[in-house]
Order: structure tokens, then sequence, then C-alpha cells
């Protein structure tokens, strides 16, 4: 499923990171090497993956920020939750250094708004990182 949207241009991809940003179990990862591979061409993918991601990223700081006691329970009740929030009270916002990490750096983002982090610091460090890293897959940086 995720070559399919990979293989429909930037606009899947977009969809693509979107979804795996936001607890999806998908990766934007494998999806921006899959269109890569479909002949998107790599600052469109990029540029693609970093939209989606980011603007998911957002929403889950504003699930964390709006709904703070009923998204705290629900991220107590998972083991990258639990992680997440250990990491926020220990390191506060430098937890969100590992925000584009596997299985705990979605969760990060959710934290960050439970945790009110302020979003300028957010989207500098979280945004950077997750584009940084699409840079980095596509061989752009």
């Amino acid at each position: 499923m995720i070559e399919s949207l990979a293989e429909a241009g930037p606009l899947g991809l977009f969809l693509v990171s979107f979804l795996a940003a936001t607890l999806v179990p998908f990766s934007s990862e494998v999806a921006l090497v899959a269109g890569l591979a479909a002949g998107v061409p790599p600052a469109e993918a990029v540029t693609a993956c970093s939209l989606g991601n980011c603007l998911a990223c957002t929403v889950n700081y504003g699930l964390g920020w709006f709904f703070r006691e009923k998204t705290e329970a629900r991220m107590t009740a998972s083991r990258g939750g639990r992680k997440a929030l250990g990491w926020m009270d220990r390191y506060g916002w430098a937890s969100l250094l590992l925000s584009w990490a596997p299985v705990v750096g979605d969760p990060l983002t959710v934290v960050a708004g439970i945790a009110r982090v302020s979003f300028g610091l957010f989207a500098l460090v979280v945004f950077s990182l997750r584009v940084g890293r699409y840079l980095l897959i596509a061989g752009l940086f």
C-alpha cells in the first residue's frame, strides 16, 4: 500500500507521510525511497514528505495541547507513550531532539503539546529534524 501511494507522486507521498506521523504504523522513509524509485524528482519528494509529516506533527501537538487529559491517558496506556512522557518529564523540550526517531518520535510530538512546549520551539526542533531526515535519505544533504 505504501508503495502504491508513493507511486502516485507527491500527493501520495504527502498522504503517506502525514499518516506515518499520526501514530499509524506507516513508514514515510520507505514511501520516500519508493517515490524516488518511481521517478518522483527528489526535491518534490522531499517537499511532499516534509509537508505531510510536519503537518501531522502539528496535529499531534494540537491533540496534546487541546485534549490534554484524554491524550495523556491514552499516552500512558502505550509503551512508546510512557517513554515519551518520561523523557519529557526528565529532559523537557530537549527530548524533542529524538522526535525523528522510530517508535517514540511521534508520541513525543503529542507529549510536547501535553507539556505545553512553546509551539515556536517545537516547530523549530521537530520540523528541522524531520526535513533533515528526508534530505539525508534523498541524498540532497
